[in-house]
């Protein structure tokens, strides 16, 4: 059974800038359904815990650097506020709260310091010391996947199990797969690909299939980042990791997502607009 997931959630969020100058993207507000059937705004991370939770999952380290206070403020009840609202007559926004606090009470939720950005490779590692030895489900803090009853997320947990991996994630084909972590396999399944190459913005794309930040680890992934050099600005890349891993022999396998499960990715300003008329 995996228990644990690791959030990382420092980037600098430099392609939303202004806005994320001192607001961490993964803060910033998506259109979601509360839990009285009405629209909402949420931080993208509050969904993306929502999401988790709701699928059993209790442990939690989400992975700050400078300037991400407003997370740990975020995910640190304030009951006070809660009585405010009850006081205005807000009694449908103080439930809001109110069941969002007891989600964060009924989970162990850790706070881990990345303290340079030194790429997404370096931020995983750093949570080494919450993972230890166990398997866990890494989801990136900017990125949400709807999909009906988390079909997406029972799905990579499933190729997990059945493949006994070394490692899976998620992809989706893509039009411009230059900009992404891109795939290259044999279908085992369908829909499912055993992985043989992992590039990172490749010039010339072996296919259209990109990473999506969603991913289930061993152990294991903590030692081949150990040996991922870094890259020419300084960075540690996870794909660069996976591909080591498959060089090892690892069993390594990417899950595609189905026609009726959309991504949200609110890394830059054309995304965000992507988001909106999405939900909308």
């Amino acid at each position: 059974m995996i228990r644990k997931v690791v959030v990382p959630a420092a980037g600098l969020g430099t392609r939303l800038l202004p806005a994320t100058k001192e607001m961490p993207k993964e803060m910033l507000p998506i259109v979601s359904v509360g839990t009285n059937g009405t629209l909402c705004l949420k931080p993208m991370l509050h969904a993306v815990f929502e999401q988790l939770y709701s699928e059993g999952f209790r442990e939690f380290a989400f992975i700050v650097g400078r300037g991400k206070r407003a997370i740990e403020d975020y995910f640190s009840p304030d009951y006070n506020f809660i009585e405010y609202l009850k006081s205005k007559n807000k009694d449908g926004l103080a439930k809001e709260l109110q069941d969002f606090y007891e989600k964060i009470k009924n989970s162990t939720i850790v706070f881990i310091n990345q303290p340079v950005p030194a790429g997404f490779g370096d931020a995983v590692h750093k949570a080494s010391v919450f993972t230890q030895n166990e398997p866990f489900l890494l989801h990136a803090g900017d990125d949400l996947i709807l999909s009906q009853n988390r079909n997406h997320l029972k799905r990579l947990l499933n190729a997990f199990k059945k493949y006994d991996a070394d490692a899976v994630f998620l992809i989706e084909k893509v039009e411009n797969p230059q900009k992404y972590g891109v795939i290259n396999g044999r279908e085992v399944s369908p829909g499912i690909l055993e992985v043989s190459e992992v590039i990172e913005k490749p010039k010339k794309p072996p296919s259209r299939l990109a990473i999506v930040a969603v991913y289930i680890f061993q152990p294991v992934i903590h030692r081949a980042i150990e040996k991922t050099r870094p890259d020419e600005n300084g960075e540690v890349q996870l794909t660069d990791a996976l591909q080591l891993l498959i060089d090892w022999q690892c069993k390594v396998y990417a899950i595609e997502l189905q026609d009726n499960e959309k991504r949200i990715d609110i890394g830059t300003a054309e995304n965000y607009i992507k988001m909106l008329r999405t939900i909308l």
